[in-house]
């Protein structure tokens, strides 16, 4: 069963009706009170440490979240999955078994971390991967081999969807505004199980409750969407309560789209707020002014809700902000800390380049978390983060009151005396005087771990806010206890990411740098340009961390295996970098005053290891040799998308092909597309495969 957050750290209220409900006329008993996060309680702060290994989890619960104040970890998937020699993150999303040893660590050093946590005041979400199982066929980080993706250790054919249930002729979702298809089809071909089945709910809630026998306290439910509610609550039905006897608190991904909707899955348990992260990105890449009316902008009801302000797919995808974004990320996640609504979560990840790079890991298994050495993005144990989570934790019930906007980048606000923040979101330090409504005395500064201090007289005071920073105070005897000092990992306050991408088709052994006027792109010395990664051959990709509000002049080079240098033809390119995250796209010899971009758009389903790219007749199009088409994104899957860069005022052909794992190509029927670019920028096409 499922029940409700709790006090302190953990108050929970059990439900109402015991596991296994009993049957009365062939009529299930209405299953037990769904998890609902009570948003007034202390210590509910959830700190997502998304794919650290079990160890890492167990020492950051220990040394940080524990005396910080957070309330839960949500870790990873913890069943055995998919081991395929790229190590790519997504495999944890392909469960191969419901055994507990994993790429994070052994059943054993699951079951310590859980017990660690505890000990350390943390309860402890796991990710449950329930609606399906693995597409692809191999061998899981535990030695289970797969050779039939309808034949797990848990599963056979009978207890998956099959075509009396999914009307699809592949079996895969075709339309998402379908909502049959949504929830009887394979999402990327993922085998679906069949949870309207009792045998399969019974399989899924055993799995979950072996996990609530180590002390784990609930779950994020994965593609939650795609399993429809009556399933969900007959699964929970059959939950245990936790080993603290409370029942095991639920929160959903309802991930955005026609059809179902997040309320539909609200007496199953909370839902995660998509919207809430995209009203924020749009402010704190806007006008933060705007947030004054966040409550009433379309976001969850704080009672049904987790709030976010990245994940592991949106930060990925662009959908939401992420550490790429600097200081402003880390502004975003201070004011979810501040604002009265939903349960909050923090984010603390790996840094990457491509969209499916692996974490740190040694032949796959995720190696431990080392926040100083720039792989990590400890965002949990930075100064103004772990002090936010602090002020959260004392402003408890009060209300939001004394909004004050003094600019579009500027606010502040109290929480009914028991605290105090303000923002901005600005380029450069301001001051202005606030209505606090707190009692005159002088208080420590949280953003800063008690380094500055506020004076309010008069229930008044006169700030200096930094830059792309905060003011935040509820008690005068505030001092950092953990995090302190500490910039979460993420490098340089100064600093923004710069990601490079060129179009540059090579031979072997000839590698693709950027090089340019800065020292971080190594000041026009070919010696120390930025090798960028050909994962998404032929486009090169990498990412720098490039000083805020500052122009610079760049080019791509080519050196070959023997040291060669190859420099780009055309003039210097330029960037400006301000103070969130930036792309640059190019292609190999196309000047930038005479390209435009072209961002291609084509509706195609696809079975899990088959993708979709555009190839045509001009260079920067790969000259239609399919070795070098360009790969489109799924992130926007059916869609698939990619912008590229292309010459202006021309007239070319262009074809989608598929490329399956082992490199077979299917191209699509039919004559060659045409298109004509102009004079201006930012052209779309919107096509569908044929």
């Amino acid at each position: 069963m499922t029940g409700h957050r709790p006090p302190g750290a953990f108050r929970r209220t059990a439900g109402a009706v015991a596991a296994g409900a009993l049957a009365l006329a062939g009529v299930l008993a209405l299953p037990p009170t769904p998890a609902q996060a009570d948003t007034t309680a202390k210590g509910d702060v959830i700190a997502n440490l998304w794919e650290w290994n079990w160890d890492s989890i167990a020492s950051e619960c220990t040394n940080v979240l524990g005396p910080a104040g957070y309330g839960a970890v949500q870790v990873a998937p913890p069943a055995e999955s998919l081991k395929q020699s790229s190590y790519y993150w997504w495999d944890v999303y392909q469960p191969y078994s419901y055994n507990l040893n994993s790429r994070f660590g052994t059943a054993a050093k699951f079951a310590s971390m859980v017990s660690t946590c505890h000990a350390a005041g943390v309860k402890v979400y796991t990710d449950a991967v329930v609606n399906h199982t693995a597409a692809q066929t191999g061998t899981g980080y535990n030695g289970t081999t797969i050779t039939n993706k309808y034949d797990t250790p848990e599963w056979d054919r009978t207890d998956y969807h099959d075509a009396s249930s999914c009307p699809t002729s592949d079996l895969t979702i075709q339309d998402y505004s379908n909502l049959t298809q949504v929830q009887n089809c394979e999402l990327l071909g993922l085998p679906d199980l069949k949870t309207g089945s009792d045998t399969v709910r019974t399989g899924i809630a055993n799995f979950l409750n072996s996990q609530l026998a180590l002390g784990v306290d609930g779950f994020r439910v994965d593609a939650a969407k795609h399993i429809p509610e009556a399933d969900l609550a007959a699964i929970e039905s059959k939950l245990t309560n936790t080993t603290s006897g409370s029942a095991p608190y639920v929160f959903q991904e309802i991930y955005p789209g026609s059809t179902p909707q997040p309320a539909d899955y609200y007496a199953t348990g909370d839902v995660l707020d998509f919207t809430y992260a995209s009203k924020l990105k749009s402010a704190f890449q806007g006008n933060v002014s705007d947030l004054e009316s966040l409550s009433s902008s379309g976001i969850l009801p704080a009672a049904n809700s987790v709030s976010f302000v990245t994940n592991h797919d949106t930060e990925r995808n662009g959908l939401h902000m992420s550490y790429k974004d600097g200081d402003t990320y880390k502004l975003a996640n201070l004011f979810q800390l501040a604002y009265k609504w939903a349960t909050p979560t923090v984010y603390a990840s790996w840094e990457w380049t491509q969209s499916d790079q692996a974490p740190p890991n040694s032949s796959g298994f995720v190696t431990s978390t080392d926040c100083s050495s720039g792989s990590w993005y400890c965002l949990d144990r930075d100064t103004g983060v772990v002090g936010m989570v602090a002020w959260h934790n004392a402003v408890d019930t009060a209300a939001v009151s004394n909004w004050q906007t003094k600019s579009s980048s500027v606010i502040g606000f109290g929480r009914s005396g028991a605290g105090f923040f303000a923002l901005n979101n600005g380029s450069s330090s301001v001051t202005y005087t606030f209505t606090t409504g707190m009692a005159d005395g002088t208080y420590s500064n949280v953003i800063d771990g008690g380094a500055t201090k506020v004076t309010v007289a008069g229930g008044n005071t006169s700030i200096t806010v930094p830059a792309k920073s905060a003011v935040a105070f509820f008690d005068s005897s505030y001092t950092c206890t953990v995090g302190c000092g500490d910039p979460g990992g993420g490098g340089s306050t100064s600093t923004v990411s710069a990601t490079f991408n060129d179009y540059a088709s090579t031979t072997s052994g000839t590698n693709v740098y950027v090089v340019g006027s800065i020292p971080a792109l190594g000041g026009w010395d070919t010696s120390k340009a930025i090798q960028l990664s050909s994962s998404g051959y032929p486009v090169w990709s990498g990412e720098v961390s490039v000083p805020i509000n500052t122009s610079f002049e760049f080019k791509f080079i080519k050196k070959d295996s023997s040291g060669n240098v190859t420099w780009e033809s055309n003039a210097n390119r330029t960037a400006s970098a301000a103070s969130t995250a930036i792309t640059v796209n190019s292609s190999w010899n196309v000047a930038t005053a005479n390209a435009t971009d072209v961002t291609f758009n084509e509706y195609a389903t696809t079975s899990w290891g088959t993708n979709v790219y555009v190839v045509g007749s001009l260079p920067s199009l790969g000259s239609w040799n399919t070795g070098d088409a360009i790969p489109l994104s799924s992130a926007s899957y059916p869609t698939w998308s990619r912008l590229v860069i292309v010459p202006r005022s021309t007239a070319f052909e262009y074809k989608y092909v598929k490329k399956d794992g082992s490199g077979n190509v299917t191209w699509e029927s039919g004559t060659n597309r045409s298109y004509t670019t102009g004079s201006s920028s930012g052209y779309t096409t919107s096509d569908t495969w044929k």
